[in-house]
């Protein structure tokens, strides 16, 4: 009987610890397949976790395992691992979030379960690993959720690979010129390095002695810094490429279809959108006789120099085409000898985008000046209307809204001035203040629809405005290209009195370049 009683607690035991031990390996297989599917260029795909079944499971795992029997290695990687996919599943619980500062208790106050025991986010940091092991490296892998965070691994920490991962995502870390900032003999540190600064040695000669430790190009012994901003935006990918008008921030665009922020320092992004106007005219007073056409292929080139303002250039193109009716919006692209045409670049000029609060992420104001290129652009008895003669200053204000998960408004207002100083007789500046607001819907990662308003009062001695309505969308091809279509409705108030119409075709390309 008593061999009997110690065969079953000796199959018990070991059952338990099979049990625990396929746990301990299923934890870190799944955390290491989660973070190579969510985690992309340095960023978290946290659109696609809403709801998310393997991140659900991660999560249960870490309240249930229980590694206090463990070796140093596997609580070491282990607690890792569990801190970064706690952060995660915080923000999804909050998503959508501009920071994980909008939840003022996500460090601090709120509780999280390891292995059935409660505590914060910073004891998990500081008690089970800062402090227990002392070593810095962990500051390195342990990533908050913030775009000034080291950036987060696309793997899992692994026990018998930890060594070498902290000594590559450390090395990896202070040779990063965005988080080691090294700009003509000035040197700027990440904030980390003064809130934890006892971690790195304490004096300035044994902060820059770690940080020479992994440098390729080592700092001077007496080198002099200050502290650059921490950014606790979100280090949310589905922010990356965050588009105004067709503009981007930096990946993709997958949870709005317009997103007003800067693009990132170090990034810059191309867009070419392409306008189809087209209008037809009531010239004897019955019928549409006449037809409009303006095609104007606009460039603009962005590049962050920080993360809060961008400069770049603009340049426009156009042709424009007066012909008889019957013909097709596309008749501008033609060469018949029917009606009167033109074509050329019209406009060159420097162009900047800026985030003038932090905290606002999704507002941002952008200013062009377009300098006009070529002569009699206003046209003349033998030549159409191309452009105005004189330079354009147009001023953007950007902001945008979410709406659950799933939806968003964007909101832009402008400031536009016209043939600026041209000096014929009787000229006065022509001056708009459109308002445009576009709601989207966003069905899959990769298509966005959307709706569009716009309206623009004129202010001018003889008062104009145009309205149009529209719809639209966007197919993003890889996080670095982006294809947009759009068709929208037109009238102004010459058109609505003399019975005529118009509508624009649009199709946009952007690119993002890192």
């Amino acid at each position: 009987m008593k061999k009997l009683l110690q065969s079953t607690f000796l199959l018990i035991f070991i059952s338990f610890s099979a049990f625990s031990q396929s746990n301990e390996t299923l934890f870190f297989e799944e955390a290491n397949s989660f973070f190579a599917t969510y985690a992309n260029n340095n960023l978290v795909n946290y659109t696609e976790l809403q709801s998310n079944a393997q991140l659900k499971k991660l999560i249960n795992l870490i309240e249930e395992i229980d590694i206090s029997n463990q070796s140093d290695e596997v609580k070491k990687a282990y607690y890792i691992n569990a801190y970064n996919l706690l952060v995660i599943n915080k923000a999804v619980e909050a998503f959508p979030i501009n920071s994980v500062l909008d939840d003022p208790g996500f460090f601090d106050s709120d509780k999280i379960t390891i292995g059935n025991e409660k505590m914060t986010l910073n004891q998990l940091e500081k008690d089970f690993l800062l402090n227990k092991y002392g070593d810095a490296r962990y500051h390195f892998v342990l990533v908050c959720g913030a775009l000034g965070c080291p950036p987060i691994t696309n793997f899992a920490y692994r026990p018998d690979q930890l060594e070498a991962q902290l000594e590559q995502q450390t090395k990896l870390a202070l040779n990063n010129p965005e988080f080691v900032r090294v700009n003509n003999g000035k040197v700027e540190l990440s904030e980390i390095f003064k809130w934890y600064r006892s971690d790195f040695g304490n004096s300035d000669k044994q902060i820059i002695g770690y940080i020479n430790r992994y440098r390729d190009n080592p700092l001077p012994e007496n080198t002099n810094y200050t502290y650059y901003n921490y950014d606790w935006s979100l280090n949310d990918f589905s922010k990356s490429v965050q588009v105004v008008e067709g503009e981007s921030q930096l990946a993709t665009n997958q949870s709005r279809y317009i997103v007003s922020s800067t693009i990132p320092k170090g990034t810059a992004e191309i867009k070419i959108f392409n306008n189809l106007y087209s209008e037809q005219k009531n010239s004897d007073g019955n019928r549409l006789t006449d037809r409009s056409s303006f095609f104007t292929s606009s460039l603009t080139a962005l590049y962050g120099i920080s993360h809060n303002f961008n400069i770049g250039l603009s340049a426009r193109y156009r042709r424009v085409r007066n012909n008889p009716l019957p013909s097709s919006p596309f008749s501008v692209f033609g060469s018949g000898e029917v009606g009167s045409t033109r074509s050329g670049l019209t406009g060159i000029g420097p162009m900047i985008r800026y985030a003038p609060v932090p905290k606002w992420q999704n507002f941002s104001i952008q200013s062009q000046f377009l300098l006009p290129i070529g002569n009699d652009l206003s046209g003349n008895e033998s030549l159409p209307f191309i452009e105005w003669s004189g330079p354009i200053w147009i001023t953007q204000f950007f902001n945008d809204f979410s709406i659950g998960n799933k939806f968003s408004l964007f909101t832009e207002i402008d400031f536009i001035i016209e043939d600026i100083g041209n000096s014929a007789e009787g000229h006065v500046n022509r001056t708009s203040t459109p308002v445009t607001l576009i709601f989207s819907y966003v069905p899959t990662t990769k298509i966005v629809l959307y709706a569009l308003g716009g309206y623009s009062p004129f202010w001018q001695q003889d008062f104009d405005y145009f309205r149009q309505f529209g719809i639209g969308s966007k197919y993003q091809f890889t996080p670095n290209l982006e294809l947009e279509l759009l068709y929208t409705n037109f009238s102004n108030e010459f058109l609505a009195q003399s019975g005529g119409r118009a509508e624009t075709i649009n199709v946009g390309f952007r690119f993002n370049l890192r």
